[in-house]
Formats: structure tokens, sequence, C-alpha cells
């Protein structure tokens, strides 16, 4: 009896040492290993081997280094960087996995490419962001992940379940973290189109908000701007779901110093930055920027020092957890899993 029991003893060691998380493999695209790192250490998993390169002639080649027969697949790839390049290494890797006989296979899209092609606004336009949908769902996902869409809409163009997450819980943390003043604080969405955005944190800290009214004459280029509320002498926080060349946040803000503002900042969950952005940055009035890592931000770091990031990975590891154990997701709408 007692030799059972040491056998016991140690099968339930040896058990204990394995990774906690069975029937479950994160693959990671090139377009952001360290979040997909990140995600794997929250989840006490390894990263699953896969090797991602292209041939001579620009077509892309994967090789999915282990069996996924029957697992449950996570790839982690964002649409930022080579856009194009990406999306496609992200296709071939859902393809590859599925005809590889995974039992379900998961998109984790931090940013989500061609977000902001999301309607018909001019003649014969491309709804290029419903395009990208149907070629992830050709390939084979069965399952998103994604944050903060630039367009909530899009999620009706999957046929499949697509949880958007929301970067807000995290947001508001920060600005409670950091930001002395923020209970006499004013936020700003730099547009009409993130008002609904801006009136959700206005009422989870209880401070006043308003927006900015602009006009364009031509895309990229902002003519003429509003500011709908008043920030005399308040500190005014930009909340925007993404900055890519700049152009209307630093606007915004000096249309904000105009108006009284005492001091900036500017919350974005996607720092695309390219461009003149970072010089834009450099030479603005901002206390701080702050973005999300659902892009890499290591190099705009090291050359504008006005960046901050806020770490979003535990988010998404959670969301894949919960995912894996067919839990609800609905509890990230709200907080911040610690």
């Amino acid at each position: 009896p007692d030799q059972a029991y040491n056998c016991l003893i140690h099968f339930y060691k040896r058990s204990s040492e394995v990774t906690i998380m069975p029937n479950i493999k994160v693959f990671s695209g090139n377009s952001h290993p360290d979040l997909a790192k990140k995600i794997c250490a929250r989840l006490g998993i390894n990263h699953a081997n896969v090797v991602a390169q292209k041939f001579a002639n620009g077509e892309t080649n994967v090789e999915i280094g282990e069996s996924v027969r029957g697992e449950d697949v996570y790839i982690v790839q964002s649409g930022c960087g080579e856009v194009n390049d990406n999306l496609m290494e992200l296709l071939i890797m859902i393809n590859a996995c599925k005809i590889a006989s995974a039992e379900r296979v998961t998109a984790v899209i931090p940013v989500y490419p061609y977000s902001r092609q999301d309607k018909k606004d001019k003649s014969r336009a491309p709804i290029s962001a419903k395009l990208v949908a149907n070629m992830l769902s050709v390939a084979g996902a069965d399952h998103i992940i994604t944050m903060d869409l630039h367009a909530s809409q899009i999620q009706g163009f999957f046929d499949i379940p697509v949880d958007n997450l929301y970067a807000e819980p995290a947001v508001v943390k920060w600005i409670k973290e950091n930001i002395p003043e923020w209970k006499t604080a004013i936020v700003v969405s730099p547009d009409a189109g993130g008002a609904k955005r801006v009136t959700s944190i206005a009422d989870r800290l209880n401070i006043d908000f308003a927006l900015i009214h602009k006009e364009r004459k031509i895309a990229n280029e902002v003519a003429s701007m509003v500011l709908v509320g008043d920030a005399k002498g308040k500190v005014a926080i930009l909340i925007d779901d993404m900055a890519d060349t700049c152009g209307t946040i630093v606007q915004a803000a000096q249309k904000l110093v105009e108006d009284g503002a005492t001091m900036i900042y500017a919350i974005l969950t996607h720092g695309i930055f390219s461009g003149e952005a970072i010089a834009r940055i450099n030479s603005s009035c901002f206390e701080a920027v702050v973005v999300t890592n659902t892009i890499p931000q290591d190099k705009n770091m090291m050359l504008c020092s006005k960046i901050q990031v806020i770490d979003v990975s535990m988010m998404f590891a959670e969301a894949v957890r919960r995912t894996h154990n067919g839990e609800s997701v609905s509890y990230l709408f709200e907080n911040v899993p610690y």
C-alpha cells in the first residue's frame, strides 16, 4: 500500500509539472512576436514552433513545427508594419493549421487590418474590411479575437464569432494612476466618430467630456477644427482608437491650448505612427502620448520620450484562456485582469 501511495505522489508531482493547459497551441507570426511571448508567459505555456519566411521571389512560406491534430490553436498576428505581408502570413498559417486537422483555429489580431475601409464613403470605394473578413473565414478561421475595432460594425462582416476587446479598462486604470488631477480633467474626442468611446470613459471617471468637430477636404489632411465643450483651466485627455500620421491629434492639442487647457495627454489604443508622426509628437505640446502594445513600440519609444506604453497582453491572454476553457469573456469589457 505504501508503495502504491508513493507511486501516486510521484505521478501527481509529475503531472503538476506539465503545462496547465492541455490541447492548446499559441503560434505567432512575424508582426509582433513579443506580444505572443507575453501571452504565453501569462498562460504558463510554451510558444509553439513555427517558421515563417519568404522565398526568393517574395512569396511567403510557413512551416508549422509541431503537431496540431485535435488541438485548440491560437495564432497571434497584428495588422501593422508590412500589413499586406503580415495578413498573407496569417492566412497561410490559419490554412496550414486547418488542413493539419486542428480542432479550432482562432486568429488573435490585436490591430485589425484595413479597418478604416469599412464603408462606401464615396463612389466606387472598396469595403476592404469586409474583404479581409471573407479572406479570414475562407482560410479557415473559426473565431477572431481583436481589440478596439475602428468601427464595431466590422463584427457583423463575419459569420464566425468575433470578440472585440476594449482597451478602456486599462486606459481608465492608467488615468487614475498617472494623472494626479484626473478628477478635474476633461476627456476629449478629436472627432465626432469617437464621441461614444469618450462618453463611456467620462462616465466611468465621472468627469466632463468634449469633442472636436473637424472638416476634411482631402484624406489625411484636416481643414478646420471647432471645440464643442469647455477646456479652460483643465487638464485635457485626448482619446482615440488609433493615430497614424498624428495630424489630427496634434492639431486637436493646439486647439485645446488655444482654448485654455493647462496640460494635454493623448491616449490611443493603436499607435501606428507612420510618416512624420514621431516628429510631430516631438514638436507638440503633449505631456505624454500613451499607446497600448497592440503594435510594437520599442523603436518609437527610443525616438520619442513622450511615448508611453500600456501593456494589454494580459487581456489577450485572459481572453485566450477563457475561450479555451469555454468561459465568458464579458468580464474583460469592464475589468483589467491582474
